[in-house]
């Protein structure tokens, strides 16, 4: 899985921020950093938890520290080669190692996380590519009758048959389209269902949203659907290097007015932002002045009640290239890109 001319990019990414900030070292604890900088290493044991390990970077070496109970297996199968291994026991804390802590530097590590590198981005592409085909398997198979628990389970089953971690399965039947985050419950879905999908692999997260009906939507259901499907749009041509995040959702704002939703539709829900080692990187909001880079990954989320759009693409230098796409899956073509339809089935 690690890259070797990937990993010291990073390692040489870290030190040049040191180098601004003349600092000896950084401490890094976080998720979404610890899993970029050893290369997607499973460095949890609860999905809900902190990483296991913390890791040091100084200009000597890379110090990996955890606990003794997890070594062995944290050695044999996750870490990268050329770290060094330092274990305290499970019940001691962390001691004090020399370093500044990851919050001191977070907006700087979060810019060290982009533009994705090579064998970040073919892993990325092949977990996206993953993530939607098993959607595509289990709404085809779902059925009215089907609550949504039961299709929470079988998109589970599908990620981790894939080697992937569900960190968020949401799913709305008919009676549950107006909430932003539908909890899956014992209801059934019954003639329309919502499916969102955060899926991690490697460290990396892949978002999706696809939508099933059961029998011919409405008219007025096809209508809010293309809305949403433009003000996607207006978001992804939005999406060029130099424009800033809280640009984006500037557009965002004025694309649901343009389709006829009121000002503040936008607060209902968030909108989205950058992609990658966290589920945004992250999201956009009106004071976010992160930068569109070359690169990186991103996810959109426009939505209203009853309609939803959502992938993860990569924004290279010919445009945006859509990674959670499953060919089985039913598009349309708005603003020249092939975007996922309804289901209907």
């Amino acid at each position: 899985m690690s890259e070797v001319g990937d990993r010291e990019v990073k390692r040489q990414r870290v030190l040049a921020i040191l180098e601004r900030g003349a600092a000896d070292a950084v401490v890094l604890t976080s998720a979404a950093t610890v899993n970029w900088y050893l290369d997607g290493a499973r460095t949890h044991v609860s999905l809900a938890a902190e990483p296991v390990v913390a890791v040091r970077v100084d200009r000597a070496c890379d110090e990996v520290w955890l606990t003794s109970n997890e070594a062995a297996r944290l050695i044999a199968e996750e870490l990268p080669p050329g770290v060094v291994v330092k274990q305290r026991r499970w019940y001691e804390p962390l001691p004090p190692l020399g370093g500044l802590p990851e919050a001191a530097l977070e907006r700087e590590l979060r810019e060290a996380r982009s533009p994705l590198l090579p064998g970040e981005t073919s892993r990325f592409a092949e977990l996206g590519a993953d993530a939607a085909q098993v959607l595509t398997a289990v709404l085809t198979a779902a059925e009215p009758g089907w609550t949504e628990r039961q299709v929470a389970a079988e998109v589970a089953r599908g990620l981790v048959d894939r080697g992937a971690e569900p960190l968020v399965i949401l799913v709305a039947g008919a009676a549950r389209s107006g909430l932003p985050h539908p909890l899956p419950t014992g209801a059934p879905i019954g003639e329309r269902a919502l499916v969102v999908v955060c899926a991690r692999r490697h460290g990396l997260i892949a978002n999706l949203s696809r939508l099933v009906a059961f029998g011919q939507r409405s008219q007025e259901e096809r209508a809010l659907q293309d809305q949403i499907l433009h003000v996607e749009q207006e978001a992804f041509d939005a999406t060029r290097p130099g424009a800033r995040l809280a640009e984006v959702l500037a557009v965002i704002d004025k694309a649901y007015q343009t389709a006829g939703f009121p000002a503040e539709h936008w607060q209902g829900h968030h909108q989205g932002g950058a992609a990658g080692y966290a589920g945004r990187d992250p999201r956009a909001t009106p004071d976010s002045d992160d930068v569109v880079r070359v690169g990186q990954a991103f996810a959109w989320n426009p939505w209203a009640p009853g309609a939803k759009v959502e992938d993860t693409c990569l924004l290279t230098t010919s445009g945006l290239d859509m990674l959670t796409v499953d060919p089985g899956w039913p598009t349309v073509t708005v603003g020249g890109r092939a975007r996922p339809e309804v289901l209907v089935r």
